[in-house]
């Protein structure tokens, strides 16, 4: 295969690229034509959706269980978004400022990407770059000349970067988040930190704004935007008795979302059992008044990695 990179990228690894040896990464199609790519390395196995750039499996070897929740109902279908994993959602978050008729949370997740390279770095890590393919859909949405590049490096840790470079004349604003489903042993007993004193938008109360005084901790549907943040978030499991660290770059906003019963057995790619309780969503984003502007011939890059350890 032959290894590209957008010049003007900064992929900011320490380990460079080699060769990937032929067992440890596979290129499958399913029966509706949908293509991925399956990952197993001496420190981790991943799979990951080439529609989306979507990362449905991390399960680092050292864990008992995967990191990522994903449901047993997600619909792998072209043009259909995967309920769970690591949905991208971009270039808006939510609804579309204009018009509500385009996708909710962007078209990026549901347009093919490119392998530009898949590679074994020196660290022994599996580093995949993807740039998203041009498309008709992609063009009646965002008609502002752009790149868009993702960088997934897979081992005991999962980074990911996502490179938006502005290919106009002009500046423009974009939303953006890693829609990031986290597995967990159950979500009463899961508590979050990082984000006390931090200032919120509660979706559920029309936006109403307050600050967090303390840790998370979830006994009814949560869906909270935090605003102006850079700090890390830790997911602190006691079912499963593991932390998740969240440390993330490029980005001003984190969302932390979890539907409960009702909600979650309201819709159709979300099963109805109790598999809701065995979720949370913390996203790292730039949304609401952290939008992003890009001046022409920049390059913004939004980063996160994600650290399990045991409790």
């Amino acid at each position: 295969m032959k290894r590209t990179q957008t010049a003007e990228v900064n992929f900011d690894s320490k380990y460079p690229s080699t060769h990937v040896a032929e067992d440890d990464v596979r290129f499958i199609k399913d029966e509706n034509g949908l293509d991925y790519i399956e990952i197993e390395n001496r420190f981790a196995t991943a799979k990951l959706a080439l529609q989306g750039g979507h990362v449905m499996l991390w399960q680092p070897k050292h864990t008992s269980e995967p990191v990522l929740w994903l449901s047993k109902q997600s619909r792998f279908e072209p043009g259909r978004s995967i309920r769970g994993g690591i949905p991208l959602c971009w270039p808006w978050f939510g609804a579309h400022p204009t018009d509500s008729s385009l996708c909710m949370h962007g078209f990026a997740r549901v347009t093919p990407f490119t392998v530009i390279d898949v590679g074994q770095m020196n660290n022994g890590y599996t580093r995949v770059i993807l740039q998203m393919t041009k498309t008709e859909n992609a063009q009646r949405q965002l008609s502002y000349p752009y790149t868009l590049v993702l960088t997934i490096e897979i081992g005991s840790t999962l980074s990911i970067k996502l490179a938006t470079t502005n290919r106009a004349s002009q500046p423009f604003f974009m939303g953006e988040a890693f829609h990031t489903y986290f597995n967990v042993g159950d979500i009463e007993a899961v508590t979050i930190t990082g984000l006390e004193q931090t200032e919120y938008a509660d979706k559920l109360l029309d936006y109403f704004r307050g600050t967090e005084e303390k840790e998370l901790t979830f006994h009814n549907e949560f869906d909270r935007v935090y605003v102006s943040t850079k700090s890390d978030v830790v997911i602190h499991d006691e079912k499963y008795k593991r932390k998740i660290t969240l440390s993330k770059r490029g980005s001003n906003t984190t969302v932390v979302w979890t539907p409960w019963e009702k909600k979650a057995h309201q819709m159709a790619d979300m099963p109805k059992d109790d598999s809701w309780r065995h979720m949370v969503c913390v996203e790292t984003a730039n949304a609401m008044e952290n939008l992003v502007m890009i001046n022409p011939g920049y390059t913004h890059v939004l980063a996160v990695e994600y650290v399990v350890d045991e409790l």
